[in-house]
């Protein structure tokens, strides 16, 4: 804490006016880091849905990307696997399987089984981020952009899927493929 205070330019006694303790330092440093995730995955709202989710994944990735610890512990559930930061890291992928919906199907909640597919989707897209990030500097490991692509298309056929065993939760028509199966979901840079 002496150090973060130094860094700040403040007064220890500041920061732990504002946060109580070093945990709470802690859990609002884990709040702002989900904060900027889910702010990316609702961002966009004006792009056509196809655009809008491959922005969103690669808004996902982009994020995970840049801020390695932040995602890990979001997703993993923080030091110890911290019951405080799993309830957290559980309100973010409510709201990224809402945002998903909304996309797909117009509103936020769905029946259960089509949230379950959804949730399923996503946690593979959490472990392959996770796996993704740890092997960045391998030669042949895949760039933000072609994950952001192998991601799209497996969310294109969980809904696919969701629509045979959900049938009230038709699959949005597929946008036309670009001949190159990537080649619009170029990296997304600026406004991330």
């Amino acid at each position: 804490m002496d150090d973060i205070a130094k860094q700040a330019g403040v007064a220890k006694g500041l920061i732990y006016y504002y946060f109580a303790s070093k945990r709470g330092y802690y859990l609002a440093i884990v709040e702002d880091s989900v904060a900027e995730l889910v702010a990316r995955a609702g961002g966009d709202t004006d792009l056509p849905d196809a655009e809008r989710v491959r922005r969103t994944i690669d808004g996902y990735l982009y994020y995970a990307e840049h801020h390695h610890a932040a995602y890990r512990t979001i997703v993993t559930g923080g030091v110890g696997s911290d019951a405080e930061v799993l309830a957290i890291r559980d309100t973010v992928r409510e709201e990224l399987v809402a945002t998903i919906a909304e996309g797909a199907y117009g509103r936020r909640t769905l029946p259960p089984l089509a949230r379950l597919a959804l949730v399923g989707w996503l946690s593979g897209v959490e472990g392959t981020t996770l796996d993704w990030i740890g092997g960045l500097s391998a030669p042949d490991q895949p760039d933000r952009a072609e994950l952001a692509g192998l991601l799209v298309r497996q969310l294109r056929a969980t809904l696919t899927v969701i629509e045979e065993f959900v049938p009230e939760c038709p699959a949005p028509p597929a946008p036309e493929e670009p001949s190159d199966p990537i080649g619009d979901l170029a990296p997304v840079t600026g406004s991330h």
